[in-house]
């Protein structure tokens, strides 16, 4: 007798990646009555989701726009967030009954655990007849036909429609990994240059050891760089700096780029100096500094940059030096800590040679690219989720 053959699993739609994206693209496909396969290698889908807003998922931001994401094409993600708005993924949120709150800026997190977003996204899917594979990894893709084949650890699947959603080199300890920009060339796509992006950045020599042993100390500052600033709270760590506005600008710089930091955001340094010589004029400089910055990080300017003595014996051109360091204070960093700790990669996926409206590829018809894999990125606080929730429902539309 002739050996028996099992004939391949066929679907729909197969979404490789079981991420944000992933996850939303097949419950739209799914609710449109398509045949969805998503496939993920990991243990289970949902990883990074899980692990976001310090496990309460900051799942998007109330002040979405596309102002704040980066992109070759900075109009390429208009359509899709028109489409997709925050308002929309509320609804679903309050739909399956989960408390949330904004905590500042428009950033939305549950009151909860982030475990519900999962949740929510995975019923979602099973309501919509979507089969999640995980631990399954892919072997080998091909172009046929009529659409492609998916050679996995499971076995082989083929479909008219594949959705790459397998995020970006993020977080390694995820299990992030470069699989979709391989695939993206094996099409003929074009992959930008990548790198870590809402990182810490890191100081060497002289610069860190100056402030390595303040490690935990944080204040509020603004941060500048090309033309970009950010105003939120600076942590110094042991090996350089991080908080939120360090994470936000280090999308916006490239080693090299000249960086300082306004670190007295809240007024005119010079104006604030003379109330305080005026109302102590017999406090030490570092006394003074004191009162505005948290003490071991006055005491340490005082140290290196500034030196203390009465503030009477501080004339106003010598205030304004101060002053002026204050408010342009330079951060020499030397580089960042990389995809193990950034919160997102940028670059990826040409978005010149993806539809805006459906996410499909332009030269190889039924291939799609959504979410972080994609030359879109977003700022710190809930702007790539809403990316994410965007882009999946976009092609998920459209497959």
């Amino acid at each position: 007798m002739p050996p028996t053959t099992t004939a391949p699993a066929t679907a729909d739609v197969i979404v490789i990646g079981g991420g944000a994206a992933g996850l939303m693209c097949a419950r739209v496909a799914g609710l449109r009555g398509r045949r969805v396969r998503v496939i993920e290698h990991a243990n289970r889908c949902g990883k990074k989701i899980l692990m976001s807003g310090g496990g309460r998922c900051n799942f998007t931001n109330n002040g979405t726009t596309a102002a704040n994401f980066i992109s070759g094409n900075p109009h390429f993600c208009k359509s899709a967030l028109a489409r997709y708005t925050p308002q929309h993924f509320i609804e679903l949120v309050e739909r399956h009954g989960i408390a949330y709150h904004e905590k500042e800026l428009g950033q939305l997190f549950c009151d909860d655990s982030s475990k519900q977003i999962v949740k929510m996204l995975l019923d979602e899917c099973t309501d919509a007849g979507v089969r999640i594979d995980t631990q399954c990894s892919v072997e080998s893709i091909e172009r046929i036909d009529d659409g492609f084949r998916v050679r996995t650890t499971l076995g082989e699947l083929r479909a008219p429609a594949l959705v790459v959603a397998t995020g970006g080199l993020s977080i390694s300890s995820m299990g992030a990994t470069g699989f979709g920009y391989e695939l993206a060339r094996q099409f003929g796509h074009t992959v930008l240059p990548t790198r870590a992006g809402l990182v810490p950045l890191t100081l060497s020599g002289k610069h860190q050891e100056r402030l390595a042993d303040l490690s935990g100390v944080a204040l509020p500052i603004t941060a500048h760089c090309n033309d970009r600033e950010f105003s939120n709270f600076m942590l110094i760590t042991h090996r350089g700096v991080s908080g939120p506005s360090i994470l936000q600008i280090s999308s916006y710089w490239n080693l090299g780029d000249s960086l300082h930091l306004d670190l007295l955001p809240q007024g005119d340094a010079f104006e604030i100096l003379k109330e305080q010589r005026s109302r102590r004029p017999a406090a030490e400089l570092r006394t003074t500094l004191g009162e505005l910055f948290p003490k071991r990080f006055a005491e340490r300017l005082c140290d290196i940059w500034f030196t203390s003595r009465p503030m009477r014996q501080f004339n106003d051109p010598e205030l304004r030096v101060i002053a002026a360091q204050l408010q342009r204070w330079p951060l020499i960093a030397s580089g960042t800590e990389g995809y193990r700790t950034a919160e997102v990669t940028l670059g990826g996926v040409d978005t010149d040679e993806l539809s805006s409206s459906t996410m499909q590829s332009k030269r190889v018809p039924g291939l799609y690219f959504i979410g972080e894999v994609v030359d879109v990125t977003g700022w710190l606080g809930g702007y790539n989720f809403q990316w994410a929730w965007a882009s999946g429902h976009a092609a998920g539309s459209a497959v």
